[in-house]
């Protein structure tokens, strides 16, 4: 049996992709009218934490538990994995005892390397290189607030990291155009804007970036592990925060996004943050409820 997983984008189709993000905003209306779902009922899932999270965190574990599954948190202290055991050996050994394995690690090599030795469906919560979790949510507030994606125009502004690179594969999945605006320097992978080259376009000054856009997101300029690195990137990113004056640039009806957590007056605006008609928190909650289709979608793979 092949198993599926979820270390990108790319590993759903775009129908799926689809069908997910319309599954997890029907979850979120049955929750909130009281209904129960037994997706997991008596499923166990490993949520292996290299890098420490908030929303990954309380998302998937009040997730599981909404499915009638548990949840099981592994630190670095927790596991093997953490004093040296081969990725390969601690991946058929966790496996074997669960159902899903929830992972959010470094290098994205580790995911790789960790769903190939898994017996069950591995979920790729955060690496370098890749946030498709985050993508799903954003992807359903989108779709919540203003319908298909599709054909319109979404520009990433700040620096080219994993979540830039998770919206290039979201731009091939869901068809939309995607302009980049980041300083010389901090490019997204080169080879990955290459394969996308007829949907992704970089451009050095923001607001030409932003002009005529239907959704604007960004991200802290300094990702977890380049904290020491903070105050130089302040210098570098100066003048591509995401405020009023760039959101004037984009379409009226734009919407923007902050994955979270924001370093208010940095990447964003604090009266951005605040807005009345800000997305962002919503965008947050959406983690719990895309999570919540993604783990019913695999689990259910799994046992066909």
């Amino acid at each position: 049996m092949t198993v599926r997983h979820f270390r990108s984008m790319l590993d759903l189709s775009s129908a799926e992709l689809d069908t997910l993000i319309d599954r997890a905003s029907a979850m979120k209306q049955e929750l909130r009218a009281g209904q129960n779902h037994t997706a997991a009922s008596g499923k166990v899932m490993a949520m292996i934490f290299e890098k420490s999270s908030t929303r990954t965190r309380v998302s998937f574990e009040a997730g599981m538990s909404q499915l009638g599954g548990h949840a099981m948190f592994l630190s670095p202290q927790d596991t093997q994995l953490g004093r040296g055991e081969p990725v390969e050996d601690s991946a058929r050994v966790i496996s074997s005892m669960v159902d899903v394995v929830m992972i959010r690690t470094f290098g994205h090599d580790i995911v790789e390397r960790f769903a190939e030795y898994s017996s069950v469906p591995v979920i790729n919560a955060l690496s370098d290189s890749f946030h498709p979790c985050q993508l799903l949510a954003d992807m359903q507030t989108y779709r919540e607030h203003r319908g298909s994606i599709q054909g319109r125009k979404v520009t990433w502004v700040g620096d080219g990291n994993n979540m830039c690179h998770s919206y290039i594969n979201a731009a091939r999945q869901f068809d939309f155009e995607l302009t980049v605006a980041c300083p010389q320097g901090f490019d997204p992978d080169p080879e990955l804007v290459a394969a996308n080259a007829e949907r992704v376009t970089i451009i050095r000054d923001p607001e030409l970036a932003a002009k005529g856009s239907d959704l604007l997101v960004t991200d802290v300029f300094a990702s977890m592990g380049q904290e020491q690195e903070q105050e130089q990137r302040l210098k570098q990113f100066a003048g591509y925060q995401l405020n009023e004056t760039l959101l004037a640039c984009a379409h009226p009806d734009a919407l923007y996004m902050h994955c979270l957590p924001a370093h208010r007056g940095e990447e964003i605006s604090a009266s951005l943050m605040d807005r009345p008609d800000t997305v962002i928190w919503e965008e947050a909650e959406n983690r719990l409820h895309a999570q919540k289709a993604l783990l019913e979608f695999l689990l259910d793979a799994h046992t066909k």
